[in-house]
């Protein structure tokens, strides 16, 4: 299995609940067995990515205060976007014999090693957010996250509407961390669709890694390289965040001079979406937290969850995102 995507059946997005009447592999959405721990002795060891967006952070808040709310302890860490941190964080949390394991990957590949040694001290292993590239489906119990792909996909949609009567559509692509999975799978979405018509062209794409630091540097350098640009696809808000100021440094306009597209929905781009600074965000929620506390309680009580577990998103535009931005929980 390359992409964990590719599991997913369509409508699967709440848990499986059945129960698991014997014991087995921790892996394939098995639990291990065993009798069920009250829920305040369950300790939970959660490596997250860092703080790299307005994103992560709401991520992050909502996990520890799900855990808070259901009275299980978390051990965090933050491995400030390094993969080697992350594998020292569940090395540490396997050390200590916690109950579970869940973390975000920074990027898709290197992760076998590790999660081998928490399968073989019957540790089980929940994804967040992102996926990993493995060909063993028994190193997780389950990927919990948006479709990826199809976040690429909506962003795409709209640009082919958006310039149905344009000849020709100069691109700027944002991209995330390399070797992210939604990095990679946000921009094979995109390009699936823009690709069914040869007008559309992604003239530049550049990592920004998130940040919106690094999408303002990035959308400086390529304003200078690429004066045509009609259109920039931003992965995260943040980095459509960064390229806004890039532009109007510039002395353009952004939403009108050149249209954007971001994926996330944070308050700071749905902000921008509503003052037409941002053309179109795709959402990707971060609120994980009580999804992933009834996945260690199903888990714990001797259940079996989807391998594959799909977060309910949807799309705004400036007219949507005036309506939202007022019960805006992120």
């Amino acid at each position: 299995m390359k992409k964990l995507i590719s599991i997913a059946a369509a409508g699967v997005l709440l848990l499986g609940l059945a129960g698991c009447a014997s014991g087995g592999d921790t892996g394939g959405g098995d639990t291990g067995g065993g009798e069920a721990k009250a829920l305040d002795e369950l300790v939970v060891g959660f490596a997250q990515v860092g703080a790299e967006s307005g994103w992560r952070t709401a991520n992050t808040k909502d996990i520890q205060a799900a855990f808070e709310d259901a009275g299980i302890e978390l051990k965090f860490s933050d491995a400030q976007q390094k993969q080697e941190n992350q594998i020292k964080a569940i090395r540490s949390y396997i050390q200590q014999g916690v109950d579970y394991i869940a973390f975000s990957p920074v990027v898709e590949t290197g992760w076998d090693a590790v999660l081998n040694e928490a399968k073989a001290a019957g540790i089980p292993v929940i994804l967040t957010d992102r996926a990993v590239d493995s060909e063993d489906e028994s190193l997780y119990v389950s990927f919990l996250g948006s479709d990826f792909v199809e976040e690429g996909e909506k962003a795409g949609e709209w640009a082919v509407e958006e310039f149905a009567d344009a000849d020709s559509v100069k691109i700027v692509q944002l991209e995330g961390t390399t070797g992210a999975a939604p990095a990679i799978d946000r921009a094979e979405g995109f390009a699936e669709i823009i690709g069914e018509d040869e007008k559309f062209e992604i003239v530049a794409s550049q990592t920004g890694d998130f940040t919106r630091a690094g999408g303002l540097q990035v959308m400086e350098a390529l304003l200078k390289s690429n004066p045509d640009i009609d259109l920039v696809y931003a992965h995260n808000d943040d980095m459509g965040l960064g390229a806004i100021e890039a532009i109007e440094a510039a002395g353009l306009t952004p939403g009108v001079d050149i249209k954007i597209i971001t994926v996330d929905a944070v308050k700071d781009g749905m902000r921008a979406l509503a003052d037409g600074k941002i053309n179109f965000i795709v959402e990707c929620s971060p609120l994980l937290g009580g999804q992933l506390v009834d996945i260690v309680k199903t888990l714990n009580d001797g259940g079996t969850v989807e391998p594959r577990i799909v977060t309910e998103e949807t799309t705004f535009t400036k007219e949507q995102a005036i309506e939202a931005l007022p019960d805006r929980q992120y």
